[in-house]
């Protein structure tokens, strides 16, 4: 059913990933001439040259199927080929529409169905009730050319140079976000259905703020009429400041479009050689200012608790005042040198080699939650894993990216790359603890370093804790725990949440998951200007759910989210391995 109720969009591109079109979307035969008909529509497209996926009401002998017509060219080619078609189907004893009605698109085709008789029939008909042609002009009656207005797609020279290679669209950004047909899926409240997409329409109900509205904006801009100021209009801006960067929309449109990379984009090619907004220098840059304060712990947490110089710090950072600044630990985990190296526990393997692991310590957990390291660190030694721990100055450059800072991503990456790929090659697997940074390793690495083979090499050696744990032979210990789950949007686009809610069911916890996007995002509910709209996603998404439930512990291990719930609720939340590891320690005690 999913793939009948996803079917315009899946059939927005052809099999070879090109661009398809409507123009033939809706022709409809008596089912018993079905097979017949789409044996000829077949052999059609194969002698016109073009191609397209038919789906569609079958049983009622309806075929809905997009063409990548070349319309860049002058659309004679279409013209032919509906024509043809047309034929084709009034020869099955058929119909140009089978529910969608005639318009502009097929009334020109009108004759191949209907006698001249019935057409002349037709428009005295019309002739009574409207003589001077007011009501829909040039349709059904003394029709328009059906290829008069076509829209045709072109492309600005706006693209000397790309941040992201567009690999699934061959490099092109036009094709990329082309890829959005309209379906309007993204207009949606899927959380019902375990569905992500799109948060900041679902709280503002705003064209604008769907992922629609944004691709058509972009549309718009590359194609150059309406939108004339290339990467630095304002209307592409507006649309996208709302726009999450929670990747949802990668995995539930029907289409594949990445809304979270298209603003990435737009954001480093409008800012090359530019001053940025405040917050890319601050926010942008967190894990950076993360090392250089952190022996100064014990005073910005002193500023924090003071109104006064917290807001004025927030103000500096270019950040809304009413959030909080988070508490900064007595000591980063980097700075614990007894814990740089762990020998392997019980092997859980039936007395074979212990899996070897690298422990990734990310900027967050390591500048904002060094419990959580430790805590995976006792895991993994309980899982019989001989555990390294990733050297300091491996970062994703998760913030860089999200504010469109791709050349310091690049480089940020390409020192990751220089400390993590020495372990990978000694067999360690990668393991990740701060969903965000995890799945920029597995997804956004290989869009930014496509030339480095070792992007490939890394992508596939990192792992979440829960992959790593359902991927070895170890049983996990019983803790049964009633927990509310609030995956972390990358987790769930990038890495699926499967291997964690595997994992919690073998401990026997009651799992309850609320789908959606916490509204933090990182750096977005943190900026000016985005207080509001963060608010509202999480009061009526993880807020709403937990005030339904209050018994249920929270399990989020997304920084953002933990740090949503306990400013918005005053709520705690723990990490997945914060939980394994209790369990671990109550069952040895």
């Amino acid at each position: 059913w999913q793939i009948r109720a996803d079917g315009a969009g899946l059939a927005g591109r052809t099999a070879a990933g090109e661009q398809a079109w409507p123009g033939w979307e809706d022709s409809a035969v008596p089912p018993e001439r079905l097979g017949d008909y789409l044996r000829g529509l077949e052999a059609l497209m194969a002698e016109e040259g073009v191609s397209g996926l038919a789906y569609g009401h079958f049983g009622d002998g309806c075929v809905h199927v997009r063409i990548d017509f070349p319309l860049e060219n002058d659309g004679a080619l279409m013209r032919r080929f509906v024509e043809r078609a047309a034929a084709l189907a009034a020869e099955h004893g058929g119909s140009l529409s089978g529910e969608h009605g005639d318009g502009r698109a097929r009334s020109e085709l009108l004759p191949t169905m209907y006698s001249p008789a019935a057409i002349r029939a037709m428009e005295a008909f019309k002739a009574l009730f409207d003589p001077k042609d007011l009501m829909n002009p040039g349709v059904v009656v003394r029709p328009a050319r059906l290829d008069a207005d076509l829209r045709r797609p072109q492309a600005l020279p706006l693209l000397a140079s790309r941040g992201f290679a567009f690999a699934h669209d061959g490099g092109d950004v036009t094709k990329a976000v082309h890829r959005c047909v309209g379906v309007g899926k993204c207009r949606a409240d899927l959380r019902d259905q375990g569905g992500f997409m799109c948060p900041s329409f679902i709280a503002t109900r705003d064209e604008k703020d769907s992922t629609r509205g944004r691709a058509r904006a972009l549309q718009e801009m590359l194609n150059g009429g309406i939108v004339t100021l290339g990467w630095r209009s304002p209307e592409v801006h507006e649309a996208l400041d709302l726009c999450l960067s929670c990747k949802a929309c990668a995995t539930d449109c029907p289409t594949g479009i990445d809304m979270a990379m298209y603003k990435s984009e737009t954001l480093h090619q409008a800012y090359k050689g530019r001053l940025r907004p405040l917050s890319h220098y601050t926010l942008g840059r967190l894990p950076d200012w993360l090392r250089l304060v952190a022996p100064l712990a014990p005073l910005v947490n002193l500023a924090g608790r003071i109104p006064a110089l917290r807001k004025a710090m927030m103000t500096m950072m270019g950040a809304d005042t009413r959030r909080s600044l988070p508490q900064l630990p007595a000591a980063p985990f980097r700075w614990d040198r007894a814990i740089r190296r762990r020998p392997s526990g019980p092997s859980h393997l039936g007395g074979g080699a212990p899996p070897k692991v690298l422990l990734w310590v990310d900027s967050f957990s390591d500048a904002l939650d060094p419990g959580i390291p430790r805590d995976a660190l006792t895991v993994l030694a309980a899982a019989g894993c001989d555990v390294e721990v990733g050297g300091p100055g491996a970062c994703c450059g998760l913030t860089l990216i999200s504010t469109g800072q791709l050349t310091a991503a690049k480089a940020k990456l390409r020192k990751t790359l220089d400390l993590l790929i020495p372990h990978v090659r000694e067999g360690r697997t990668v393991i990740g603890l701060e969903p965000s940074c995890t799945a920029t390793l597995r997804s956004d690495l290989l869009e930014l370093l496509p030339e480095d083979p070792r992007a490939a090499e890394l992508a596939r050696a990192v792992k979440t804790v829960a992959e790593f744990l359902t991927s070895i032979d170890w049983t996990p210990p019983k803790a049964a725990e009633r927990l509310l789950v609030q995956p972390h949007c990358h987790h769930y686009t990038v890495m699926g949440y499967g291997p964690d809610r595997t994992l919690l069911e073998q401990m026997g916890c009651d799992v309850e998951t609320s789908a959606g996007c916490c509204g933090l995002a990182g750096n977005f509910g943190v900026e000016k200007g985005h207080y509001e709209v963060s608010e509202k996603i999480a009061r009526d998404g993880i807020l709403a759910k937990a005030a339904q439930d209050p018994d249920r512990a929270i399990l989020a291990d997304g920084f953002s989210c933990r740090t949503q719930v306990r400013d918005l609720a005053g709520l705690e939340s723990r990490h997945l391995v914060q939980v394994l590891a209790e369990a671990i320690r109550s069952a040895a005690s």
